[in-house]
């Protein structure tokens, strides 16, 4: 770096500094924790409409719904505010893989965020 201008050695060591960020900022989200997730011992229809009534009572805006994809997207309608995903999916003989992600921002929010709401729906599908 003998014959390079001061100013020149400063532009490349900024343009290195800004990859090296960038690229760790691209790197935090692609490790995501995945989504919480339970089986219960419940056909997949019967699960996906007690999910959707509970996230009704509970306050959440239906903004999708499809049960042959067994999906449904929703707004949480007071602070903090925060999107939810969840999915409804076949798992052995008669049960059912639901798994729920809140978002908010566009970021995965922790599994933590969403623990409540599998303790009330386990509560309900063991009726």
């Amino acid at each position: 770096m003998e014959g390079k201008a001061p100013g020149k050695r400063l532009l490349s060591l900024s343009v290195m500094l800004m990859a090296v960020g960038l690229s760790g900022c691209a790197g935090s989200s692609s490790m995501a924790e995945p989504p919480r997730q339970m089986l219960v011992a419940v056909a997949p229809g019967p699960a996906l409409n007690e999910t959707l009534a509970m996230l009704l009572e509970q306050g959440y805006v239906i903004t999708q719904a499809d049960g042959e994809l067994g999906r449904i997207d929703a707004s949480l309608a007071r602070p903090p505010g925060y999107r939810l995903e969840a999915r409804v999916e076949p798992a052995g003989a008669s049960g059912a893989s639901v798994s729920l992600q809140g978002y908010r921002g566009g970021r995965r929010l922790p599994p933590a965020v969403v623990e409540p709401l599998f303790v009330e729906l386990q509560g309900r599908l063991a009726r």
